[in-house]
């Protein structure tokens, strides 16, 4: 009898073996939480956007309760800045409507978030930091002088991004190449960047992932 086989005919007679090793447990795992999205059902055609709760919770949050207060219903994209072909920026929301405003949130600049403005980037606009409302833009391109950058001097929190295009990406084209009018203005602001015919946003509503 070899020594292998003596050693295992020693644990056997001593009850301390078993015929096989048992199976591990199965290890369950928990799925991440998906993130919300959100359809945007325009004039143009639909936009679905997924929200960063997890990275950017205060901005998403805010988008969120836009949303969900129905307060972007019947609102439209007002402006539209072509920096270039391709390249620039639309900003849609409240547009500064009382009824349809919330109070002011706290700046969480990509520093913080880990998020850059990339093209197709859901982001809040502001003007000093922490004044952000319900305005928000929609990249063209990437975007990367939005991003905060504490090497500028001054003012160098960027903008707030909390979100991303997953969906109508031809939509915000199509709404980008609009024609914008030379000389009309918002509130005496935005001159150059104003369409000529906005497009309506008719709701704006939370969908499943």
């Amino acid at each position: 009898m070899t020594f292998v086989v003596a050693v295992l005919a020693l644990l056997a007679s001593s009850g301390t073996t078993q015929a096989s090793a048992a199976p591990a447990p199965a290890v369950s795992a928990t799925p991440l939480a998906q993130l919300p999205r959100v359809a945007i059902e325009t004039s143009a055609g639909r936009i679905v956007v997924e929200v960063e709760t997890g990275k950017a919770p205060i901005s998403a949050a805010n988008f969120l309760r836009y949303v969900d207060g129905r307060k972007l219903d019947g609102t439209s994209f007002y402006r539209d800045v072509k920096v270039q072909e391709g390249f620039g920026f639309v900003q849609f929301g409240s547009d500064g409507a009382p009824a349809r405003t919330l109070p002011p949130i706290k700046h969480e600049p990509t520093t913080v978030t880990g998020l850059r403005h990339l093209s197709g980037t859901l982001s809040t606009a502001r003007l000093a930091p922490g004044t952000a409302r319900g305005e928000f833009t929609i990249s063209v391109g990437d975007q990367p002088s939005f991003d905060a950058d504490p090497a500028r001097p001054g003012d160098n929190l960027g903008y707030a991004a909390f979100g991303r295009v997953v969906e109508g990406m031809d939509v915000v084209m199509k709404i980008f190449d609009a024609p914008v009018s030379p000389t009309a203005t918002l509130r005496g602001a935005f001159k150059g960047a104003v369409p000529v015919a906005p497009v309506r946003i008719v709701t704006a509503r939370r969908v499943k992932p």
